[in-house]
């Protein structure tokens, strides 16, 4: 008896929402599309550094270890980079990353800093005569959806992100 030939080899079953579809919201050199994060970057880049590390719930001592790499490649500002493009669905590749961590480690903070700005803070759609609707930037996945309802956000003043009026 002959074995049966294979005609169709399996693949991976890969969602759509683990594909990288969105892009970063400013380019990379829009410093001046947030003054606030612009002069933040400008004359305290390890700060910002920092307080965006923070926001986006990491250690806040973690870009610090960028210093030790003796002027290499600033693996943390890399890793912290390659993670919120992994968390939004940003398109890009580690490589990209590497050099833009290296070259450009400002603006590379400054893009960081305000992508997580956009993606904190809801838009507020007005619909017509009727009661606003929030909308979240791509709401985390684990957030529940509720269609056609009102919900009150209170922002908080801490980190880089002012209430919002």
């Amino acid at each position: 008896m002959q074995a049966p030939v294979v005609t169709i080899q399996p693949t991976v079953y890969r969602p759509a929402a683990d594909l990288k579809t969105q892009m970063w919201s400013s380019s990379l050199f829009s410093c001046c599309d947030d003054m606030g994060i612009c002069c933040f970057g400008l004359w305290c880049p390890c700060c910002l550094a920092c307080q965006v590390t923070s926001d986006f719930g990491e250690c806040l001592c973690l870009p610090l270890l960028d210093g030790l790499t003796g002027g290499m490649i600033p693996a943390a500002t890399m890793a912290l980079r390659s993670t919120l493009r992994e968390r939004y669905h940003i398109q890009g590749s580690m490589f990209d990353d590497c050099c833009i961590a290296t070259y450009c480690y400002s603006c590379a903070w400054c893009q960081m800093a305000r992508e997580l700005k956009l993606r904190r803070h809801p838009l507020l759609l007005n619909a017509g005569h009727k009661a606003n609707v929030e909308v979240m930037m791509n709401p985390p996945p684990h957030a529940p959806t509720y269609a056609a309802q009102h919900v009150h956000h209170t922002p908080t003043a801490t980190g880089l992100y002012p209430p919002m009026p």
